[in-house]
């Protein structure tokens, strides 16, 4: 029978912060049933881990939402990681992604990934689609940093900065706007939303992805990390970013995101998991 184990990632406490499954070892799963596995868990996402391509890398590590395989994607990397710790790996880690070889480190219980991926800069959606897919209006945007900007380091996200916590607590997804927005902008597949307020290097966040059957999202990593790139960019200064999202689901997540000015960018996300649950598949 095959393990799995289940963390709750960017937060110091059970059943905060985003929840992740694990499968240590699926060399047995057959690969028509990784996507079902997925969907029963009905996670945002769900890791399978294979040995590395690489002998000198730690592992190979599949990324699945509910309905398809990602490249990347941030708190699965950082739960990934502490769960490989966890069962006796010792020392920093290289696991392979969709979007190649991610570094991890550990300081303690925080873990840590740095992605060197150069940002993509892949659309600007019409702000009042924006506004209107997150049930806002188009004054509850803020535009003087960056208009809307659909981005990506490896997955992407429409990024909306918006005018304060107000706006951000009333966003009410919109699903026709979103569906729009979809096709009216393909290459980000589900036009998922990620919302922010930013106060000096306090953010607070919110990430909408309804088509990916991800409602609202507690914790997302690597739209973290597209943020803190962009602003890099945009600012022309390195960042430290204070995110605090999932406090609206019950589910408060920290994640802290750094970056240098290095061409491209290179982005750290750092972050903690708790375990909460582990048990076996038996079909």
């Amino acid at each position: 029978m095959t393990k799995y184990v289940v963390y709750d990632v960017f937060t110091e406490n059970a059943f905060g912060g985003n929840q992740l499954a694990v499968i240590p070892d699926a060399t047995q799963l057959a690969e028509d049933d990784l996507q079902k596995i997925a969907r029963e868990f009905n996670f945002s996402e769900v890791t399978f881990v294979y040995p590395p391509t690489n002998p000198g890398h730690t592992a190979k590590v599949r990324i699945f939402t509910p309905t398809m395989e990602v490249p990347f994607a941030g708190h699965p990397t950082i739960g990934t990681a502490i769960a490989l710790r966890d069962l006796g790996h010792a020392g920093d880690m290289v696991m392979e992604l969709g979007v190649g070889p991610i570094p991890c480190t550990f300081d303690g219980d925080l873990a840590s990934f740095t992605t060197s991926k150069a940002l993509e800069l892949l659309d600007q959606p019409d702000p009042a689609l924006v506004a209107e897919a997150l049930g806002l209006t188009p004054g509850d945007l803020k535009t003087d940093v960056h208009v809307p900007q659909q981005a990506s380091l490896g997955l992407p996200f429409v990024i909306c900065q918006l005018q304060n916590s107000d706006a951000l607590n009333r966003c009410s997804p919109s699903l026709d706007a979103i569906k729009r927005g979809a096709g009216q902008h393909p290459v980000g597949h589900d036009f998922s939303l990620y919302a922010y307020v930013c106060e000096g290097d306090e953010i607070q966040s919110r990430m909408f992805a309804p088509l990916d059957n991800i409602p609202e999202d507690p914790a997302t990593g690597s739209a973290a990390a597209t943020l803190a790139a962009l602003l890099t960019e945009k600012l022309g200064t390195a960042q430290t970013l204070n995110i605090t999202q999932g406090t609206a689901m019950g589910r408060p997540s920290q994640i802290t995101a750094t970056t240098d000015q290095s061409t491209p960018v290179a982005v750290t996300i750092h972050g903690q998991a708790v375990k909460t649950m582990q048990g076996e598949l038996v079909f």
